[in-house]
C-alpha cells in the first residue's frame, strides 16, 4: 500500500490539506512520526495562546528553535482557529478562578482592536484579563502537548509503515 494524496480532496477539506498531505509529504522525505508528532502537538498548543495576534509569531519562533516543519506547525496554527476564541475564553476563566477572581471581562473583539490600535489602552483595561487567560493556558498547555503528540504518533507510525520503502 502506498501513501497517496488525494489534491481533488484538499479543497473539500482543510484537516487534509493543512495536516494529513503536509504530514504524509514528509513522512515520504524521511522525516519522522515523532519530528511531525511534536510539530503538530506544539503548534496546536501555541495556536491557542490566549493573546489574539500572538500565535503565528509563537509558532514561527517555536518552529525555528526546535527544528520542527513550519508548515505542519503554522498549518495547525490555521486549523486551531475554528476553536479559538471559546477556549480563549476557557482560558480566562481557568485563570480566573486559579487567581480566585471575579469573572474578567471577555470582549473578544474590542480586546484584539485594541492591542492592534492601542497596547496601552488595552493592558489598562484588559490587563488582568489577559493575564489569567495566559495563567489558564499555562496550566493547560504542558498537558495539551504531550496528548496530542501521543494521539498523533500512532497514526503517523502506521502511515510511515506503508509508505514505500525507498521513500524512507
Amino acid at each position: 500500500m502506498t501513501l497517496e494524496l488525494k489534491p481533488g480532496l484538499s479543497r473539500l477539506n482543510p484537516w487534509r490539506r493543512w495536516l494529513v498531505e503536509p504530514a504524509l509529504r514528509q513522512l515520504t522525505q524521511g522525516v519522522t512520526p515523532q519530528k511531525i508528532s511534536m510539530a503538530i502537538a506544539v503548534g496546536s498548543a501555541l495556536a491557542l495562546f490566549p493573546i489574539v495576534g500572538t500565535t503565528t509569531m509563537l509558532c514561527a519562533i517555536a518552529g525555528v528553535a526546535l527544528g520542527l516543519n513550519q508548515g505542519i506547525v503554522q498549518g495547525m496554527n490555521a486549523l486551531c482557529f475554528i476553536v479559538y476564541f471559546p477556549l480563549a475564553v476557557a482560558f480566562v476563566r481557568l485563570g480566573d478562578a486559579l487567581a480566585g477572581s471575579a469573572p474578567s471581562s471577555v470582549d473578544l473583539r474590542l480586546m484584539a482592536r485594541l492591542l492592534a490600535h492601542d497596547p496601552g489602552r488595552f493592558l489598562q483595561d484588559f490587563g488582568t484579563t489577559a493575564l489569567h487567560g495566559m495563567l489558564g493556558w499555562a496550566v493547560v498547555a504542558p498537558v495539551w502537548i504531550p496528548l496530542v503528540y501521543l494521539a498523533a504518533l500512532r497514526p503517523l507510525r502506521a502511515a510511515a509503515a506503508r509508505a514505500p520503502a525507498a521513500a524512507r
